[in-house]
């Protein structure tokens, strides 16, 4: 009886600790996507990707010059219940890094970068890395995940779930597109295994790219351009997990989520309430049709919602 007491205390405070994550943006969304953090994430910059820590005290998304000149990973802290301004990360600046991703247990985040390796130092291709946590809170310096994760092509997008299986986006020559989803997953000496492709009704012919997992492994997002039923240049698209463990024919989701632009980098938090995901939907003052002055074109073209990258955030639907 007191072991049922004490599980249900740890659940109820678990839960309560979810509950209380205190976001960058006090007006949560709805149905209807949003900006997130308008003015500090979502500024009229070309920011992108999304990734916030277990505790709720650590955020990490992308800074990109539009046409991929420059990439960098920008780093909030959450002190005394407050957000920091973005600072670069303390690992990101020299080189393009982008799609930073937490473990679920916070120690670890796996990100993108073109940055050289010991063996290739004019590497100009993107791989997997990752950074560990030390015990003063800081982080390690990169890890290339090595030769059997990365390939001389590109690979974007981690995604690391419980089991220690890792997501990702590979342009291999093995892949049924030009871009798709596989996983590695862990082997008792350390590492990963080989990848592999995930089933075909998640990769296609088409481009399947910018996949978020949960982290218990059951559903993904991901974004996929080509498919008969897109609305842009890229829409999100969800399957889920059957008791067997196979993925179920993906779903794609519906307006307003997806729109006539790209829309990728999904991201649900923690607490399975939020889907934060990368759109370049425009502003409708943009394309009302009405006449405007330079003031108003000014103020349109600096803001979010000018046509490159901004972040979203939606009500998360589990029954999308």
């Amino acid at each position: 009886m007191y072991k049922i007491i004490f599980a249900t205390l740890l659940l109820i405070m678990g839960n309560k600790t979810l509950a209380q994550v205190i976001y960058p943006d006090a007006t949560l969304p709805t149905d209807t996507p949003r900006f997130f953090a308008e003015g500090l994430l979502t500024d009229g910059l070309s920011n992108r990707d999304f990734a916030i820590s277990p505790k709720g005290d650590e955020i990490f998304y992308t800074l990109q010059q539009p046409r991929f000149v420059t990439s960098t990973i920008l780093h909030l802290v959450k002190n005394n219940g407050k957000w920091s301004k973005p600072q670069v990360a303390p690992f990101s600046g020299r080189y393009k890094d982008l799609e930073a991703a937490f473990s679920p247990d916070g120690q670890m985040v796996y990100f993108s970068s073109d940055r050289p390796t010991a063996s290739n130092p004019v590497k100009k291709d993107f791989d997997i890395w990752r950074i560990k946590r030390k015990p003063n809170g800081t982080w390690t310096e990169p890890e290339n995940l090595g030769p059997i994760v990365n390939t001389d092509k590109n690979e974007f997008y981690p995604s690391i779930t419980h089991s220690g299986n890792l997501y990702f986006t590979v342009e291999a020559d093995y892949g049924k597109g030009s871009e798709d989803i596989v996983i590695c997953k862990p082997v008792a000496a350390g590492g990963f295994g080989k990848p592999e492709s995930l089933p075909e009704d998640i990769n296609t012919k088409y481009d399947e790219f910018n996949a978020f997992v949960d982290p218990d492994e059951q559903f993904i997002l991901f974004s996929s351009d080509g498919r008969p039923d897109n609305l842009g240049r890229g829409d999100l698209y969800m399957s889920r997990k059957d008791k067997a463990g196979n993925w179920k024919p993906v779903k794609h989701l519906p307006q307003p989520i997806n729109s006539v632009a790209i829309d990728y980098c999904p991201f649900v938090t923690w607490d399975k309430k939020y889907l934060v995901f990368t759109s370049s939907r425009l502003n409708k003052g943009l394309i009302n049709g009405k006449s405007k002055n330079y003031g108003q074109l000014k103020e349109l073209l600096s803001g979010a919602g000018n046509g490159w990258d901004d972040i979203y955030w939606v009500k998360f639907n589990p029954d999308w």
